[in-house]
This record gives structure tokens, C-alpha cells and sequence, in this order.
């Protein structure tokens, strides 16, 4: 069962019908970077206590001096960094959406364009990360140590977020499940769902199709534990977001080959938009960790967080 609105829930969990048309996709996109910033502080500020960022100072309005105070600056880059994040991945996931069905959105535009529904997530990630990497340079702190303490959080709000897409049930379910092959274990809604009452519309015949969103989240909550325990690895400035890159592009990858969505040709490369983005990343994930696995020196003596 799917629940677009939070009216939906509401009903479903209390019986209660109240008009609430609060899409749960964006709920679960906002409450998943409520927790990435959580996560993305206290690692920056780790990093600083560490000797391995330099101080946050906030710019300068007007003719006021430049505020000295560490805690209300690293606060106000958090914020700043958050909120551009999210809009431009917005707007990014959306791009990349009509790019992916361009005959489509050509046909009949309007309806693409402001549709509650239709986001591409890599497009989201691809367009947030280089919008977070400008915010970082008008703060003017160094880029690496920040990128390595974005990579765990990136991983963590991609997991959450995927959360709103299997509630409401936006189409980002899988191909039609094959009953043969389901451990007898396993529950049968860990395998087919049919998404009723989904944002589409879209009648899904039983047995149903594969809720890859579940799939996902596990696998990146499972990824994020893995990048939080290392990422206070010795090698240089960088080499954590190499790593992400990497597991990111893997796990797309991975979770591609049953999903539904439409293949491009590409300088005579067949495959979907989010594979080729996964290529992407996995190279750079290879070439970032090739060259940055060696040692750091220290910059200081590092604080417990």
C-alpha cells in the first residue's frame, strides 16, 4: 500500500479523514537532510577540533567586521550548505528527469515540469554536490576535508530519502518480481509489492514488483555505517569521498539491473541514465582512491568526537 499524502497515512494509522496534502516524499527528503546535517556538523566539527579545518568565519555584511566567533560560523555553513544542497538537488533531480524522458516531456511539457512526482535521485546527487562544492568555496575552507565529511551524510540522506519513495509509492519500484525465486525465508513484501493507491495511479498486477526502494535503503544505511567507522582513515584530504563515489556508483549499479527505466544511447552505449552515471562515479571512485591512499601527515592531535 502507498500513502503520496500525509492525509493518506493519517487515515491509514488513525481512520481519520483529514485533507493534509502534504506530499510524503518531500517529508521524508526534509527529515532525511535534518539528519545529514545532523551527521555533517559533528564531523566538521571533529575534523576542526582536530587541527584538520581551519576556523568557519561567516562573511562579512556590508561595512560590519568579520565575526571571529567558530561556533555561529560552522553553524551558519551548515545551514547555508544544507539549504542549497536541497534546493539545487531538487531542481537538479528534476532536470535530469526530463532528460532521461525527453520525447515525453517534448510532447506534452507543462505536465513534467510541475509534477509532484518524476525525480531523478543521481541527478539530485550530481547537481547538490557540485551547488554544496560552491558554497564551500565562497566559505572559502579547504574543499577535501569537507567533501570527506560529506560523504558519510550523502550516504545516509540518499538511504532516508528513498524512504519517501517507497511510501508514496512514487515509481521507483522494481521490475515484476519472480515468485520462483524467492527464498522461502524471506517475507513476501520483502519481495513483491503491488503499491496500491501509488502517485501514479499505475494498477501493479499480483504477484507485484520488486520494492527496490527497501533494497536501497538497506543497502545505504549498511554503506553509511561502513563510511562513518573509516572516516577517520590516515590517508590524504579526499580519499573518504573517493570511497563514497565509489559505493555509490556500485550500489546504483547493482540495484539498476531491476529497475525500470529507459535505455539511452550514448556515443554507442546502451544502457539507462543511472548506469552510466554509476559508471561515472565508480571511475572516479577508483582514480580518487588510487591516488590518494597514502599517508597524511598529522595536523594535529585528534579530539574524540
Amino acid at each position: 500500500m502507498s500513502y503520496p499524502y500525509l492525509s493518506d497515512a493519517l487515515k491509514a494509522l488513525t481512520g481519520l479523514d483529514i485533507p493534509l496534502p502534504l506530499p510524503t516524499f518531500g517529508l521524508c527528503v526534509v527529515g532525511a537532510m535534518l539528519v545529514a546535517t545532523v551527521f555533517f556538523r559533528r564531523e566538521l566539527q571533529r575534523l576542526r577540533l582536530a587541527g584538520e579545518l581551519r576556523p568557519v568565519k561567516p562573511r562579512p555584511r556590508d561595512d560590519s567586521p568579520l565575526p571571529v566567533e567558530d561556533k555561529r560560523g560552522l553553524d551558519e555553513f551548515v545551514s547555508t550548505f544544507a539549504c542549497a544542497v536541497l534546493i539545487s538537488g531538487v531542481l537538479g533531480a528534476r532536470i535530469f528527469h526530463i532528460f532521461e524522458h525527453l520525447p515525453q516531456f517534448l510532447a506534452d511539457p507543462w505536465p513534467m515540469i510541475f509534477s509532484r512526482s518524476g525525480l531523478s535521485i543521481m541527478g539530485g546527487l550530481i547537481v547538490g554536490t557540485f551547488a554544496g562544492i560552491w558554497v564551500v568555496w565562497r566559505s572559502g575552507l579547504p574543499l577535501r576535508p569537507v567533501l570527506d565529511a560529506a560523504a558519510p551524510t550523502m550516504m545516509i540522506g540518499y538511504g532516508l530519502g528513498r524512504i519517501g519513495c517507497q511510501i508514496s509509492g512514487d515509481g521507483d519500484w522494481g521490475t515484476v518480481a519472480n515468485m520462483a525465486l524467492k527464498p522461502d525465508w524471506l517475507p513476501t513484501w520483502l519481495w513483491a509489492q503491488t503499491y496500491d493507491n501509488n502517485i501514479y495511479g499505475v494498477v501493479i498486477p499480483a504477484p507485484g514488483v520488486y520494492p527496490a526502494p527497501i533494497y536501497e535503503t538497506t543497502m545505504a544505511l549498511l554503506l553509511f555505517g561502513l563510511l562513518w567507522a573509516v572516516r577517520r582513515h590516515p590517508f590524504s584530504k579526499g580519499w573518504l569521498f573517493a570511497v563514497y563515489l565509489l559505493l555509490a556508483g556500485a550500489e546504483r549499479l547493482l540495484i539498476e539491473q531491476i529497475r525500470v527505466n529507459p535505455v539511452l544511447e550514448f556515443i554507442g552505449v546502451r544502457a539507462t541514465q543511472a548506469e552510466m552515471i554509476s559508471g561515472v562515479f565508480i571511475v572516479l571512485g577508483l582514480a580518487g582512491i588510487a591516488l590518494l591512499s597514502r599517508r597524511s601527515p598529522p595536523a594535529g592531535k585528534p579530539v574524540p568526537a
